[in-house]
């Protein structure tokens, strides 16, 4: 099976198409509860190290069309910083994705100590924009939906710095080249409906994507 791919500019220049690389991904590592206001805004407990799930590959999208899954009436919007991983477990780029997740069938299945694969895996659960090289910085996240800003926070927040997130990853799991870490989403989550008009931005980086 072909592996899905990101699309990586390692001049940082989106208008020349030319200068594009396809980036094969292997891991998809997401961090949960990694800033203090959204872990109070779902009243979950701060977790006592990094919270770690994957997503499959096959939840991974860069189109600029989502579409919400039937099983789900209450799928929210989670903003994030979102690593590409090159060689020698350095950051080779960055971007900003959406990790969508079933709150309703979230809530069911944590009840039961179940994992959330079905709550934030399913087909587009994680959507990612163009990767930029990484350059070390505080990075602002901004998601509105139809034209009302929901999520607008800075990585400055996180509970722990990109280092940290890299090194704890690659001592469990052995970081590889291709891997992608979502890093966590601030305060603002909420639910989509069909029909909604999103604008998702990484500093200048912005992206409009439509919900059906």
């Amino acid at each position: 099976m072909t592996r899905p791919s990101v699309t990586f500019y390692p001049a940082d220049n989106h208008a020349d198409s030319s200068a594009a690389q396809n980036i094969a991904v292997n891991t998809i590592y997401c961090l949960g509860r990694s800033y203090a206001e959204h872990i109070s805004e779902l009243g979950n407990a701060t977790p006592d190290e990094p919270l770690i799930f994957l997503k499959p590959n096959s939840s991974l999208s860069t189109s600029n069309t989502l579409t919400l899954p039937e099983f789900s009436q209450d799928v929210h919007h989670e903003t994030e910083l979102v690593l590409l991983m090159g060689e020698n477990r350095q950051i080779l780029g960055v971007s900003v994705g959406l990790d969508l997740t079933a709150r309703d069938v979230q809530s069911v299945i944590k009840a039961k100590g179940l994992p959330w694969l079905k709550a934030k895996g399913f087909k587009q659960a994680c959507w990612v924009g163009d990767f930029k090289p990484y350059k070390p910085a505080e990075f602002e996240l901004f998601l509105s939906v139809n034209g009302e800003v929901r999520q607008h926070d800075t990585t400055a927040k996180l509970m722990y710095s990109l280092d940290e997130i890299v090194a704890y990853l690659d001592e469990l799991y052995g970081v590889q080249a291709g891997d992608l870490i979502m890093t966590g989403t601030p305060k603002g989550v909420g639910k989509l409906e069909r029909g909604d008009r999103l604008v998702v931005k990484l500093g200048d980086d912005s992206y409009n994507i439509n919900i059906v």
